[in-house]
């Protein structure tokens, strides 16, 4: 008995290829499109059921619709509003506990009938928690269950088989950052909010990070009396290596600054430096800094000057410190 080969299929060209990923966003900007003509008193009812939620939103789903979950869970506690995704089958052998009175469970299936979520949605309704179904099916396991039903329903996925979740999912992603954009508005999240829970990130350095976390201070802030000579000025300035010095008075208010700039100056003017005092070549009024205020502040303030340090002061203007766009860089402000 003799089999026959199976034929390779011929590799796709560039055309096809290209062909592929346009129909594919063809038909997922077309699902995104049908979503929003579906969304309406049931997601309001959603949103302020979250907002009245005195726990947290538990997130629920399987397979796709898991990965889905634990997004819309991780973009919901990032934005203001408390939420875990719990995985149905776990949930059955004992993670179920993570749900308390108080809770909302958003659950996420587009059949609506995954063995593993329907298995634990007597139990969930037991705990007297606002179910919300997203679903792609009104008439689903899930949907009869639930107190409210998201539709995330599509017309086709963009699988030419019409069997992989792609517009299903691009559909729930899609619902779930509508619920999370709605919600943080309605708290009033503001910048400052979103740092507070992205530290680590470029947002969460800038309006985290005060000037008093990264300005030099001490003795490595130059700083001289008006009365110091101009060679004792320079000495200065190259043991602090800030390119300049900030002229203070007994109590340390700020009287003026000295810069590598202002000492060229000086030498190509053919000045004596020797006879020279600090006093008598400092630019008053220099550009300061409160050390409470924001570091981009700071790092702002030397863009719109085109300088490259600032001195820090505090509330009655004594020097306390001193920053230069390299220490900025450090930090990674800028």
């Amino acid at each position: 008995m003799t089999t026959s080969a199976v034929p390779t299929p011929a590799a796709p060209d560039d055309v096809q290829l290209l062909a592929l990923a346009h129909r594919t966003l063809d038909i997922e900007a077309a699902a995104l499109q049908g979503l929003k003509a579906r969304v309406g008193d049931s997601f309001v009812a959603a949103v302020r059921a979250i907002l009245a939620c005195r726990g947290r939103v538990v997130v629920m789903g399987m397979g796709k619709s898991g990965h889905v979950g634990r997004k819309i869970a991780a973009t919901l506690a990032s934005t203001g509003t408390p939420a875990l995704f719990v995985h149905p089958a776990e949930a059955s052998h004992g993670d179920l506990g993570m749900v308390t009175a108080g809770d909302v469970v958003l659950a996420i299936s587009n059949s609506g009938e995954s063995d593993e979520l329907a298995a634990i949605l007597p139990a969930i309704k037991r705990l007297l928690v606002t179910l919300i179904a997203m679903t792609g099916r009104s008439e689903s396991t899930l949907a009869r269950h639930a107190d409210l039903v998201l539709s995330c329903a599509v017309d086709q996925e963009a699988c030419p088989l019409n069997l992989a979740p792609t517009a299903s999912t691009t559909a729930q992603m899609a619902l779930g950052d509508a619920l999370a954009v709605a919600l943080l508005d309605a708290r009033g999240f503001r910048e400052e909010d979103f740092a507070r829970s992205h530290p680590g990130g470029a947002l969460g350095r800038k309006l985290l990070t005060h000037v008093h976390d990264v300005m030099r201070s001490g003795d490595a802030v130059p700083a001289v009396a008006p009365e110091t000579g101009l060679v004792d000025t320079m000495r200065e300035m190259t043991r602090k290596g800030l390119g300049a010095t900030a002229i203070v008075d007994a109590q340390r208010r700020v009287l003026g600054i000295f810069t590598d700039g202002d000492l060229r100056r000086l030498i190509e003017a053919g000045r004596d430096l020797r006879e020279l005092r600090a006093g008598d070549v400092l630019h008053p009024g220099p550009k300061t800094v409160r050390s409470d205020a924001l570091a981009v502040e700071a790092a702002d303030l030397m863009e719109l000057h085109r300088i490259t340090s600032v001195l820090v002061v505090d509330a009655e203007g004594r020097l306390v410190g001193a920053l230069n766009s390299n220490d900025l860089m450090r930090a990674k402000v800028i």
